[in-house]
């Protein structure tokens, strides 16, 4: 390799940042496909890649910089120093490849660059390190990462040793230490991830991000305040339209924020049960996205058992997430709001003491309870679920012996189910009602399960915890029949979010539809319902099916109550939000921005449309209502509102 006889140390090293990064962004095309990243996108991806790897690297060259200007003359060809340089040289190449690959790693798991999630598992260290080791040959990548590492050293030795050689006079000491401080300012000023997003694709969008710069800037926007980022509207008139749509929960402006729920006692029994459940079984499952499941259109064959429950059950056709993580599933099935800009209500301060669904049963002699494959104190879910009147029970509750298996994410779902009929049967022996938010973890890398279960060995893959997935839940419904109070209670059957969101647009539609599936063989009817029906309003269907009080306490709305023509679902990624109706989607994005697409009713596709002036109100008012409502307390459950306002 044949370079110049001086080229400065900082120099050499944005040189290998470079040459990573773009190599980085061609695997990642690469992988993509080019039914997923068409040459046509290329020049878009790579041309505005460029501004943000150069944007990337003023803020890592600084340092360089700043230590070239400042080293004294009779270090700069010192043994130690080349020495030393060559060191620093050899890590920071490690560590860019590092980066690389988890780049490409973590692409292939959600088809973005770094995001919420790369800062999120920064955070739950041992989940992620746990999962990598389980799913990777870590030792294996480490060493041969540290053998191209070291071969470049060694053929870039001469460049090292050769970099400080140029006399420095107090004039270009004075230029690199400008340089240091004017770099990062001046890409702070022009550059901004939203950026990215200029083409009309979203896989190409991402390709043209740079994974340091987006993980900063994930890092900036871990919470985004509606009011600032997002188009708003008066608040009167956001009440007003919500009013018009029939959402009753207490109104933003409402004169009494402590009213009641009304009185569900003497309400008519949903069409489709022929009595009230005596108790509810919530089965939120990992990652299963409705094209996985025979009833909802697959041919693969992995949920035989899920498809034997949908022909007896009431299903739900076209049922939407409201974002891509689990937490995003669990605010929506438990509080029954639109995903506000950012982090999860799950994950965020001031989360205590909501209107949940667990509390408000809990409040009317249920025993609630949220059960966990998983270590609970991942994404906050144990202090969340504590706080808002769950009794929570994790992995950690759940004796030795009867864990069949279990990996970095969670013990085997079948382990879950068995001890989830434990405390099942000791409410049901007590005569306690209970409502039980069950959370599973199988369907997640590394896809491990007890061999012998299914004809897919362990670890199968994501075709191998579907189809484990699927055969778990038979084995609970088959265990649960035979308990006394099966008959009474209503099994719902819903996925926390899609396997995957990676499409054309940012937020495609058909990725983010999952199965909804409620089950009381005897008593709910057997049916499958077109119309659109969000995450959030499950809980409330839920309410209205039991006959308790509480349903007018949350965004979504109970089933029965729902005009087919203002049916209407909530998807989101971190930062944009969608809202979609009559075949139209409207997203509001940062920057006070509005995009539009009509969507084929059949596949799904998106394609740039009018805007439509009164649905974009109607997504403004819900989502700027939200946020408002959790920020300045009116999410707070009305016992305890009226207990902090007893003097």
């Amino acid at each position: 390799m044949t370079l110049p006889r001086r080229v400065p140390f900082w120099a050499l090293l944005a040189s290998a940042a470079f040459a990573v990064f773009t190599l980085t962004r061609l695997a990642l095309a690469l992988d993509s496909g080019l039914d997923r990243a068409p040459l046509s996108g290329w020049p878009f991806a790579f041309g505005v890649g460029l501004w943000f790897d150069l944007a990337a690297l003023c803020f890592l060259i600084p340092p360089f910089l700043l230590y070239d200007a400042l080293t004294p003359a009779r270090w700069r060809q010192a043994r130690w120093h080349i020495v030393a340089r060559t060191a620093v040289f050899g890590a920071a190449l490690f560590a860019l490849l590092f980066g690389a690959l988890a780049e490409v790693l973590f692409w292939q798991e959600f088809t973005t660059r770094f995001n919420f999630i790369a800062v999120d598992y920064l955070i739950y260290t041992r989940e992620v390190i746990g999962n990598i080791e389980e799913s990777y040959p870590v030792s294996a990548i480490v060493l041969v990462i540290g053998a191209v590492a070291a071969t470049a050293v060694w053929r870039l030795r001469g460049a090292v040793a050769r970099a400080d050689a140029t006399p420095m006079t107090w004039r270009r000491r004075g230029a690199k230490g400008v340089a240091a401080v004017l770099l990062p300012l001046l890409a702070w000023w022009v550059a901004d991830v939203d950026q990215m997003y200029r083409s009309t694709d979203a896989t190409i969008d991402e390709l043209a991000g740079n994974g340091l710069y987006t993980f900063a800037a994930a890092m900036r926007r871990n919470e985004l305040d509606y009011d600032r980022f997002y188009l708003t509207i008066p608040q009167a008139e956001a009440d007003a339209i919500l009013a018009r749509l029939d959402v009753e929960r207490i109104a933003f402006t409402a004169p009494d924020p402590y009213a009641d729920a009304s009185d569900e006692s003497g309400e008519p029994i949903p069409w489709y049960a022929k009595r009230r459940p005596r108790n509810v079984v919530l089965i939120s499952v990992e990652s299963l996205s409705a094209s996985f499941v025979g009833a909802y259109g697959a041919s693969s064959g992995l949920t035989p058992n899920l498809d034997r429950i949908a022909a007896d059950g009431l299903v739900w056709e076209n049922a939407f997430a409201t974002g891509t993580r689990t937490v995003r599933g669990l605010e929506a099935l438990s509080l029954g709001t639109p995903p506000v800009p950012g982090q999860a209500i799950v994950r965020r301060p001031a989360n205590e003491h909501l209107e949940t669904i667990g509390g408000i049963l809990q409040h009317q002699g249920f025993s609630s309870r949220f059960i966990y494959g998983g270590y609970g104190y991942f994404d906050n879910m144990n202090a969340y679920f504590d706080a808002n009147d769950y009794q929570v029970v994790d992995r950690t509750d759940f004796p030795p012996q009867s864990i069949a298996a279990e990996n970095v994410w969670g013990v085997a779902d079948e382990s879950l189910y068995a001890n989830a009929l434990r405390y099942l049967d000791e409410d049901a022996a007590a005569g306690k009602r209970f409502f039980a938010h069950i959370m599973t973890t199988s369907n997640h890398r590394p896809f491990t399960y007890p061999d012998g279960r299914i004809d897919i060995p362990s670890p199968g893959g994501r075709k191998g915890a579907v189809k484990y997935t699927d055969w778990a839940i038979g084995w609970f419904i088959v265990e649960a029949r035979k308990r006394p109070w099966f008959a009474d209670t209503l099994f719902v059957i819903v996925a926390d979010h899609c396997a995957s969101v990676a499409g054309k647009t940012e937020l495609p539609v058909a990725q983010y539809r999952i199965p909804l599936i409620l089950y009381q063989p005897g008593n709910i009817a057997a049916r499958r319902i077109a119309q659109p029906i969000s995450q959030i309003d499950v809980g409330p269907t839920l309410l209205d099916t039991l006959g308790v009080n509480g349903d007018d306490y949350f965004f979504g709305k109970e089933f029965v109550e729902q005009k087919p023509e203002d049916a209407r679902v909530f998807i989101s990624n971190y930062q944009s939000l969608g809202y979609y109706k009559h075949d139209q989607l409207v997203v509001l994005k940062p920057g006070r921005r509005v995009e539009s697409f009509r969507v084929d009713p059949t596949t799904f596709g998106s394609t740039p449309a009018p805007l439509d002036p009164v649905l974009r109100d109607e997504a403004i008012a819900y989502y700027q209502t939200a946020a408002r409502s959790f920020s300045y307390g009116r999410l707070l459950a009305p016992w305890y509102r009226d207990a902090v306002a007893t003097p």
